[in-house]
């Protein structure tokens, strides 16, 4: 099967995010580019009733998790672009339908991450402007205030793009091979969009250059990365942002983070990190050990420090993921619905516990460990595990031994301790 290839040099410079993505769909790439903009442009709009539900997140939700939310939700608005509801064929028998899925998320997107992205700091969701281009709009829609006429600096549109593009998918990564896992059983893309996101959320995929930044701000200064690397050696910590699964040697698109952390510098002024980024690149790659073991910077390494740069909270970061690797997901969802041989994901499980025993009873089974069932007790639980629920003796409820408990202890003498026999008063 064939899928979104990688992304080089000169694809990130002289290309767009809109322009990139055409390959989702098929057709003469002519005309193709203004079509496909124009149509991904004018569903920028999200439902009203989407609005009220993200309205209704907590003020401190965490965006992806109202991402993820959001989309998962979008499926209930469409009920005709689901296979579930109206033909497990209606993908393969109609191409416009399958397109106007891919028109709908790849331009709701941003619309859905902005607003995520607005609620976390309490001001208005702006509504998003589809004369302007498509990262243009996102940031228009991140931080407008009251203006008719704001309109994101260039410099920063253009970086947005580059960045964008090299995070757009383009190999069979955890957050992909989701989508197409979940693409299988038929369901509707919205749920596989969800799906992948939820992947995209763990700190092992899309939290990867969060930890970059965390490493770097550990070390703290040049001075320390020798001792780091050597640290690194020892196994007692861990180099974030090096290694992958498939550049074994130099991950092509560092170059092209490299040259947008310029320019974003130039504009916003040089995050002091980066000097500590560039001299542990500079150590680790020319150190025979990580040369050995073939761990070079990836993507992760210096996006971090770029968003950080541009004013994005680290939990944005996944977000800002999501919106580009949207056109790889969908790619591989398209293309894995017309192979003849698709079938539901479901690979075999191989058993490797004991075989041929006899049933044990429940009380004939050897205890447990302690901590088997353990979990930790809310504030509202040391309350309730001293006092009485109905009838039922406040013995029954025990706290484990602490300090609040051992104290009061002594104050519930057998002089001062009143047990009361009827209910308790109204």
């Amino acid at each position: 099967m064939s899928s979104p290839s990688p992304t080089n040099h000169t694809t990130s410079s002289h290309s767009t995010t809109s322009s990139n993505s055409t390959s989702t769909t098929n057709g003469s790439p002519s005309n193709q580019f203004d079509t496909w903009n124009n149509k991904i442009m004018v569903h920028t709009f999200i439902h009203e009733n989407l609005i009220s539900l993200m309205k209704n997140f907590r003020y401190d939700a965490h965006p992806m998790g109202m991402l993820i939310s959001s989309i998962s939700a979008m499926s209930t608005f469409y009920p005709e672009a689901n296979p579930a509801l109206s033909g497990v064929d209606i993908y393969t028998k109609n191409k416009q339908l399958l397109n106007k899925q891919i028109f709908r998320i790849l331009g709701k997107m941003p619309t859905i991450a902005a607003c995520a992205y607005r609620h976390r700091i309490g001001r208005p969701y702006n509504n998003p402007i589809n004369t302007l281009s498509y990262t243009e709009n996102f940031l228009y829609m991140l931080d407008r205030l009251s203006e008719n006429d704001y309109k994101p600096h260039p410099v920063l549109t253009r970086a947005l793009d580059k960045l964008f593009i090299v995070h757009a998918d383009h190999e069979l990564n955890c957050s992909t091979a989701t989508m197409r896992q979940v693409g299988s059983s038929l369901v509707d893309p919205y749920s596989c969009v969800a799906g992948a996101a939820a992947a995209l959320y763990g700190p092992l995929h899309g939290g990867a250059n969060e930890a970059v930044l965390r490493m770097l701000e550990a070390i703290g200064s040049v001075d320390n990365i020798p001792n780091f690397i050597e640290s690194v050696k020892q196994k007692k910590t861990r180099l974030m942002g090096f290694g992958h699964r498939v550049y074994k040697n130099y991950d092509p698109r560092v170059g092209v983070l490299r040259e947008v952390s310029e320019e974003v510098f130039a504009l916003l002024g040089r995050n002091p990190l980066m000097e500590i980024a560039i001299e542990l690149e500079k150590q680790a790659i020319s150190d025979p050990y990580f040369q050995q073991r073939q761990l070079y910077p990836n993507v992760d390494f210096y996006s971090g420090i770029i968003y950080k740069s541009m004013g994005f909270p680290t939990d944005m970061f996944p977000v800002l993921f999501s919106i580009p690797r949207c056109a790889g997901w969908l790619a591989h969802w398209a293309e894995m619905l017309h192979d003849p041989e698709l079938r539901i994901f479901r690979p075999r499980q191989v058993y490797i516990g004991k075989h041929n025993q006899s049933y044990v009873g429940v009380d004939e089974r050897p205890h447990p460990p302690t901590d088997a069932a353990a979990s930790y007790k809310s504030d509202m639980s040391a309350r309730r595990a001293v006092s009485e629920v109905g009838n039922i003796p406040k013995t029954v409820f025990k706290l484990p031994e602490t300090t609040f408990t051992k104290t009061k202890k002594k104050v519930d003498s057998p002089a001062t301790t009143t047990t009361s026999s009827s209910s308790p008063p109204p």
